[in-house]
């Protein structure tokens, strides 16, 4: 075992017999997701019963007895922690849901590397991540376009990013966001029921594509409130594919007002926006809902819409 390594014993009894060696001791260790267990064992940090070390993750549990599992502290993050003003509506020792502003870059890239809502994160949760996947950093299960506002969920622990991430699989997070679009939809109502991939003209952006190509992707709509030659609607979505809202309202033909991307050569509202100086899609993640991974409570959150959308909806709602 290196210095700074910290052993775990985890007990086999007769429940998991018959179990993958990686499926039965996270069935012991839930405060470590089956992906990170795969690889300590791969790494060959888990001994056996017999003192041999165990390095095969498929092999079936037939005794029972004391798996040691030598645990190497958490690496640093490749990213830096800086000190950035964050809108923390709701913390516990698992995870974290911040009200991202718009203009703010969840991870650091290309172009980004600092700034970022991980940068902050890994400020104000230090000393507080068990590390995932290893590394001490925020586990991001999903993620908000950079000058699209509202509400996200951080894990800080490997158990939490898994069960987050367990849940946006199979679509039973509860997520809603409020929009202004470009003219009233015909429909109060409706769903846009499509397939999302990369856009054969222009790489950067995302197009509906025929069946098949992409990722299947529902957004249900709802007209909230009918202004001057545009709307507040509501999208609640059932997948979370790039540029979701963004895509299906453009597809419905009311893109989102101030969107560079999809609303581009939209003349109506310039004039507005200019003289509000919003300079970003009109989008806000206002309501996100999903069952704690970790003690099983269900949490909602909600988010009104920041300054700069409330003053673009008053001026339009004349």
């Amino acid at each position: 075992m290196d210095q700074g390594d910290a052993t775990v014993d985890a007990m086999m009894t007769g429940a998991q017999a018959g179990m993958r060696l990686d499926r039965a001791l996270a069935d012991v260790l839930p405060d470590l997701s089956r992906e990170r267990i795969k690889a300590l064992i791969l790494e060959g940090r888990v001994q056996a019963p017999d003192g041999r070390a165990a390095t095969n993750p498929s092999q079936k549990v037939g005794i029972e007895g004391r798996f040691a599992i030598a645990i190497p502290a958490p690496r640093p993050a490749d990213a830096q922690p800086e000190d950035i003003p964050l809108v923390i509506v709701h913390e516990d020792a698992y995870l974290i849901v911040v009200d991202k502003a718009a203009g703010m870059v969840v991870h650091p890239a290309a172009g980004n590397f600092d700034g970022t809502l991980v940068n902050a994160l890994l400020a104000h949760c230090r000393g507080q991540l068990s590390g995932i996947g290893g590394v001490a950093r925020p586990g991001i299960v999903h993620r908000i376009d950079k000058d699209t506002s509202g509400l996200m969920v951080v894990a800080k622990t490997d158990q939490a990013h898994e069960g987050l991430a367990r849940q946006f699989k199979d679509h039973s997070i509860r997520r809603l966001y409020r929009a202004i679009v470009h003219g009233l939809p015909i429909k109060g109502k409706g769903t846009v029921d499509t397939w999302i991939g990369r856009s054969d003209a222009d790489r950067k952006k995302m197009a509906v594509q025929r069946e098949g190509r992409g990722k299947h992707a529902v957004t249900h709509y709802r007209v909230a409130e009918r202004l001057k030659g545009a709307a507040l609607v509501e999208c609640t979505l059932e997948t979370g594919r790039t540029h979701q809202v963004r895509v299906h309202m453009a597809h419905l033909g009311h893109p989102l007002i101030g969107d560079p991307v999809y609303a581009r050569g939209q003349s109506r509202h310039r004039e507005l926006l200019k003289e509000l100086g919003f300079h970003r899609q009109a989008l806000h993640a206002a309501r996100l809902g999903f069952i704690h991974p970790v003690d099983g409570s269900d949490l909602d959150f909600q988010s009104p819409l920041p300054r700069d959308m409330q003053e673009l909806f008053s001026h339009l709602n004349v």
